[in-house]
């Protein structure tokens, strides 16, 4: 999910406001003689009302990351190697990784809660300050012995250049720490988002998704990695293609895809099984069937993040009391517009509604 791909910056010249993969409403399907083909509403916001997402309650737990951004100007080649010479010019500072993922819940009018584990070290204080400016309740357990991940990226000519990574994993007694305050959270949440970026963060998800299973809670898990038993029971996991791939192998047509989608999501006990394909939009896979959601098509800049907004938006949505398939849908969307943004970023309730 990090990175900037260079496939991340072809432009896609399909209108943004495509809606044809929205479903009529039971009440307004065609009737018997109405001629054959895609359903079509011109406006999508008249099939999926605006929810109120002021008194949604996230928790997010998982691993931080600072991400550092360098931005300047490429004039030359390095005479002392074949590389590109940078002349920076300004820097940028964002949250990055499950830091990201509160920030864009906070972005769509929620109320959260973030749980992680930082250094004691600069960039552990510069995302604790990142996080109280945007208003966001964070309690970052400090590890003295971890380094904050950080990733710096070298920007030249609106492409990235080089990314550098600063991490170490967390100790065992910070973690089970933070075990503590997750399960005592609990009861001050509608939904909970599980962001792994395999970074240490989550030794304990296990035992977590089966504390916020046992409170009621819905779990939604970002997966990375390919032991995908250690999300056994939660309720929706959002792996991409790649990350699907490295856990069944890969398919030959879609109808393979589908069989082995809906195998994985009933050995891991899961609600639903949620696939980001990318250009190709999302395909929602739960007991008895599939449902293919369109991308929402507009111009692709940098696809860092993406994942980020798609569960934050999947999680405030069913937290507000969205339907599962709606709830899929509006972060496509939001998915859709924060791909147009440089780097990590949030869509914001007002751009997903058109209202404040």
């Amino acid at each position: 999910m990090a990175g900037i791909p260079q496939s991340g910056f072809r432009r896609h010249q399909a209108k943004a406001e495509d809606t044809r993969h929205l479903r009529w409403p039971q009440s307004l399907r065609p009737g018997r003689g109405a001629r054959a083909g895609p359903r079509v509403f011109p406006d999508w916001q008249k099939v999926l009302k605006a929810p109120d997402t002021s008194k949604a309650r996230v928790l997010v737990v998982g691993d931080v990351m600072l991400d550092r951004y360098w931005f300047g100007e490429v004039s030359r080649i390095s005479p002392e190697a074949p590389v590109p010479v940078v002349l920076i010019d300004h820097e940028d500072e964002r949250l990055g990784g499950a830091a990201n993922v509160a920030w864009n819940c906070k972005e769509l009018n929620a109320r959260i809660r973030l749980l992680s584990v930082v250094g004691r070290d600069e960039p552990g204080e510069r995302l604790a300050k990142l996080l109280k400016g945007k208003g966001i309740e964070a309690s970052l357990h400090r590890d003295r012995g971890l380094h904050t991940t950080q990733k710096l990226r070298v920007i030249g000519r609106k492409q990235q250049l080089l990314r550098i990574d600063f991490e170490k994993p967390p100790s065992s007694e910070v973690l089970a720490s933070k075990l503590q305050e997750f399960k005592q959270a609990l009861a001050d949440c509608d939904v909970v988002i599980l962001s792994d970026y395999g970074k240490g963060g989550l030794a304990h998800i296990t035992e977590m998704i089966r504390s916020a299973r046992r409170a009621g809670k819905r779990v939604l898990v970002d997966p990375k990695g390919d032991d995908y038993s250690r999300y056994k029971g939660a309720s929706v996991v959002t792996p991409n293609l790649a990350e699907l791939r490295e856990v069944v192998g890969s398919w030959h047509d879609e109808k393979d895809l589908r069989r082995r989608a809906q195998a994985l999501r009933e050995k891991l006990d899961l609600e639903a099984l949620l696939l980001t394909r990318g250009g190709d939009g999302m395909t929602l896979y739960r007991r008895g069937g599939a449902v293919n959601i369109k991308a929402e098509a507009r111009d692709v800049f940098d696809v860092t993040g993406a994942g980020d907004t798609v569960i934050a938006a999947l999680a405030v949505m069913l937290a507000a009391g969205v339907g599962l398939e709606n709830a899929v849908r509006i972060a496509n969307r939001a998915g859709g517009i924060v791909v147009g943004k440089l780097g990590t970023a949030a869509a914001s309730y007002q751009e997903l509604f058109g209202k404040g």
